[in-house]
């Protein structure tokens, strides 16, 4: 998709527009992986990914504490 398109889509920002589940797991994995081996772990989400960033994160987060039970 052009980056003018996936603008139009997920203007204003204010929601998730399309999950994109196979990023989240992709996500996930890498995450999990990287605090396995103790090395620190950055996550940099454009709010075009999924049309809103704090939402997408704060998903990311509920899995991440939820697979730590």
């Amino acid at each position: 998709m052009s980056h003018e398109a996936a603008k139009k889509r997920a203007e204003p920002y204010t929601k998730i527009v399309e999950e994109l589940p196979k990023m989240r797991r992709d996500t996930v994995e890498l995450v999990k992986k990287a605090v396995g081996e103790q090395r620190k772990t950055y996550v940099l989400l454009n709010k075009r990914s999924e049309g809103n960033a704090p939402s997408t994160i704060q998903a990311l987060m509920t899995v991440l504490q939820e697979d730590e039970l």
